[in-house]
């Protein structure tokens, strides 16, 4: 993959959702040697931070961090359907599912830890399948590159520091249903225990918290498994 190159440290935004598992995974078996960060932001679905510890000790990981800004649940306010709790969630795509400069935060805070690092590659698991996300797109992961690596330019020109790029699936065309047959390949049905539900789950008296199977990630779920020849065992409480 072109714009992937191994500098052996990366630092991976991993929230236990599919996608950035599956980015991480594929790193590993790149041989990269992997920090992660996971961000606890006031978003409903705590039980992607679970999932994130979790999958971390699954991929061995050197190090994993909790960041805990939950302040910008109250800097949201209802501007958003994922962070609050006054607003009901979709099935379908709505502008309102959008955390505004999400992205933008979580990628910040990463190139502050890489640059202290002196990792040279930040990692997300954003995709091609993501085009209704504007800091998902191409052409913003390598413009804030280009501006957060402008802030540390004196560093890098003194050759005290090296550039930092940031890496994700969409800027090498990657669908979800691609980036699911890759981790799939190399964490079998463990992927299964990623979470995807934009809710925090339901509560099955047998089975225990489990995906609502109706909001819109669930439903991009359930289409990304099909996509991909992969028969779906994640339990839904509505299928």
């Amino acid at each position: 993959m072109r714009s992937l190159q191994n500098n052996n440290l990366a630092v991976c935004i991993m929230s236990g959702g599919l996608d950035s598992l599956c980015t991480a995974a594929f790193l590993t078996k790149r041989n990269y040697k992997l920090k992660v960060l996971t961000f606890s932001y006031g978003q409903r679905a705590k039980q992607e931070i679970l999932q994130a510890k979790k999958f971390s000790k699954v991929l061995k990981v050197s190090e994993h961090k909790i960041i805990n800004i939950n302040f910008m649940k109250k800097l949201y306010g209802n501007s958003n359907v994922i962070t609050s709790e006054n607003m009901d969630i979709p099935s379908a795509f709505r502008r309102d599912i959008i955390v505004p400069i999400r992205n933008a935060i979580f990628i910040t805070i990463a190139m502050a830890w890489a640059i202290s690092l002196k990792s040279k590659m930040i990692a997300l698991g954003a995709h091609s399948d993501d085009k209704f996300y504007p800091d998902c797109r191409p052409e913003f992961i390598r413009s804030i590159a280009h501006s957060l690596n402008l802030a540390n330019i004196d560093e890098v020109k003194n050759d005290k520091k090296a550039k930092i790029s940031i890496w994700s699936p969409s800027l090498d065309g990657i669908d979800k249903s691609k980036l699911l047959k890759m981790g799939y390949e190399i964490l079998g049905d463990v992927i299964f225990e990623s979470w995807s539900c934009y809710s925090n789950g339901l509560n099955d008296p047998v089975k225990g918290v489990i995906h609502c199977g109706e909001c819109e990630s669930c439903i991009n779920r359930k289409i990304a498994f099909n996509k991909a020849a992969i028969k779906d065992k994640t339990i839904y409480a509505n299928k």
